[in-house]
């Protein structure tokens, strides 16, 4: 590299054609090439033209765009004159995948920057493109530093096109004049990229992630459609920050609205924290000079312990493919663009390492490619990415579930729950197989059930949040520690009949329902997926006269805080709107909650004495005077 001399001295000294600059490459040299948005196109293309008078030149690239010739002259010169070794796969084909799979290079990109400064992977020649310089010869790395900014600090020689169109994004982004050889003036559109219009099920997973992202959170999103749809879901949040790997078009629009402020990271208070961006000229115009963003490398933003330094600390990534132990394959995805091992662990990691952190991955319940289940018996066949013991949250767009401090039964009824309905049985069976769960174990009327996430509501009670939700398969071990901690009374009102044990079929019935014909809303207080359920209102139709039976029961402690009366209204309002006529529940005279609960249903209530019991009933038809 160059001495260092007063920048404007030798500036002209270095300025050259991109054909001269290029001549400078060696047979059998390893060439960076700037990598996302911030490709040097004007210098991939001098180094495709050059490509014929080179050989073994090995060009190392990360998440970068086949808009450049490079690939197809790769495929025909069948390794002699160029390799491209891709650490991040991009917007591949996936034929080219297929084809030059041995030259991907699978890593963690916390690590990458220290591949090349170590020398482990020396760069011979760095080629990148940069913003004009400034009054004291500092050049921005714009758009894309995550491993840019290493590779051109590590390189031998450092060919630099100055584009005026590259914006000058604040933090650790900047190159000095005295630290390029060569200088190719080139003004030229950046890459852009297209947004990508989220599915109706992208939509429905983003609105599941939703959920759980508290405000106050810091957020990592993917670049997938289903992530970005997420992003969109958060409107109704409150001072959310950022620190991710990249910048998107949508999480712009969320700090324009006020939604993004970064007021509360806990870390880096106040900024956009990010590597890299990728969208139109307007993100670009946005990141240009704004004082409220700052890019840093991918060994910064990426390690796991940086991560974990932020409050709240979220990450919402894609995957292609889970097992029912919770393995995940998260390796390249033609369809959702940009794909691979890339920073995916790191943020796992840090995320849960953070202070009310969660880690959620997620995937539709078919893949996109063979139309499958995406949730399979067992990862054999491909590289594990996130390993079980690492993987917090699930989602897809028929739930999520939590899967930390879960047995491997727990987890597989949990993985099948969230599974399309048309694979559940087949997973079932394959789980049994496996060992994975018992023999006897049955799915009942949860086979086809679509979870109703619009009957999930929270409230607060003595300053203690609960969380109101249908119950799932995988509730079961939960609830049948509730029916334990009921008082000796409460169990009698609830069985009809002194009870000290509760076995699996006792629980079945509240566990496995179908959300139409029986229906569970289970109350329940504690962190997400470590949750206790405090109380439990239920309905099942008796289908020769369209009657649903109600029951109920509420933990002692929290007995007298309204809970039965708000689970009564919802149960009332979803069998409505599922065709049921009406309720009737059996208890004993002497049950005075019970039937006060029942009357404060808006409908004429009747009452029969049938032997010992008192039976209650209504019909949505008929509203009380």
């Amino acid at each position: 590299m160059a001495g260092s001399l007063y920048w404007a001295d030798t500036y002209l000294t270095k300025l050259c054609t991109s054909d001269k600059a290029i001549r400078h490459i060696k047979n059998g040299q390893r060439v960076f090439l700037g990598s996302a948005c911030g490709v040097p196109q004007e210098l991939a293309r001098a180094l495709a033209a050059y490509a014929q008078h080179l050989s073994g030149v090995e060009v190392v690239r990360m998440l970068s765009s086949d808009t450049a010739p490079l690939t197809e002259i790769a495929n025909r010169s069948n390794d002699s004159s160029l390799n491209i070794r891709n650490i991040y796969l991009g917007s591949t084909s996936a034929d080219y995948l297929a084809r030059n799979r041995r030259f991907i290079t699978p890593m963690n990109l916390s690590m990458a920057p220290s591949l090349f400064t170590s020398r482990r992977m020396p760069i011979h020649v760095a080629l990148i493109q940069v913003s004009p310089p400034d009054d004291f010869g500092w050049m921005s790395l714009g758009v894309s530093v995550d491993v840019t900014q290493a590779a051109t600090l590590a390189a031998n020689m450092v060919i630099a096109q100055i584009n005026p169109r590259m914006p000058r994004v604040m933090g650790q982004s900047f190159i000095h004049v005295n630290q390029v050889d060569y200088i190719v003036e080139c003004e030229e559109d950046l890459l852009t990229i297209p947004s990508i219009s989220p599915s109706d099920i992208s939509m429905q997973i983003g609105q599941h992630i939703s959920r759980l992202i508290e405000d106050g959170s810091t957020i990592q999103v993917g670049l997938d459609a289903a992530s970005q749809a997420t992003v969109q879901a958060l409107q109704n949040k409150n001072d959310l920050g950022l620190h991710s790997q990249y910048l998107t078009e949508d999480v712009m629009h969320l700090y324009a609205s006020g939604v993004v402020n970064n007021r509360h990271k806990g870390f880096n208070d106040g900024k956009l924290v990010a590597s890299a961006a990728l969208g139109s000229k307007n993100l670009y115009e946005f990141l240009h000079d704004n004082p409220a963003i700052e890019f840093h490398p991918s060994d910064y933003v990426n390690n796991a312990f940086i991560i974990a330094r932020h409050n709240k600390m979220v990450s919402v990534n894609r995957a292609k493919a889970v097992d029912l132990t919770g393995q995940v394959q998260a390796e390249a995805l033609v369809a959702t663009h940009f794909a691979g091992v890339s920073g995916i662990l790191d943020f796992v990691r840090g995320a849960r390492g953070s202070k009310g952190g969660k880690s959620i991955l997620f995937l539709p319940s078919l893949d996109c490619e063979t139309g499958k289940s995406a949730i399979i018996p067992r990862i054999s066949d491909a590289p594990v990415t996130v390993p079980r013991g690492d993987v917090h949250f699930i989602a897809t767009e028929y739930g999520l579930t939590n899967l930390i401090g879960k047995s491997l039964q727990e987890r597989a009824i949990a993985m099948i729950s969230i599974a399309h309905p048309d694979y559940r049985d087949e997973l079932l069976e394959a789980a049994k197989e496996r060992g994975l769960v018992g023999k006897d174990r049955k799915l009942g009327a949860s086979n086809k059930a679509v979870y109703p996430v619009h009957l999930e509501d929270s409230v607060e009670r003595d300053g203690i949040s609960i969380a109101i939700r249908p119950a799932k398969p995988a509730d079961e071990r939960r609830i049948q520690e509730h029916y334990y901690t009921l008082e000796k009374d409460d169990v009698l009102t609830r069985f009809f009949h002194e009870k000290t044990s509760f076995s699996h079929q006792d629980v079945d019935t509240v566990a496995k329902i179908d959300y139409l014909r029986d229906l569970s809303l289970i109350a329940l207080v504690g962190e997400p997926g470590f949750e206790k359920v405090v109380a439990i209102g239920e309905y099942l139709l008796d289908a020769d006269n369209n009657l649903a039976e109600v029951a109920f029961s509420t933990s002692k402690d929290f007995q007298g805080k309204g809970l039965g009366k708000l689970l009564m209204a919802k149960l009332s309002e979803a069998a409505r709107d599922n065709g049921i006529a009406g309720f009737v529940a059996f208890t004993a005279p002497t049950n005075k909650p019970m039937i006060s609960l029942f009357k404060t249903l808006p409908y004429k209530t009747k009452t029969v004495f049938e032997e010992d019991m008192l039976k209650l009933s209504c019909r949505f038809d008929e509203v009380a005077a």
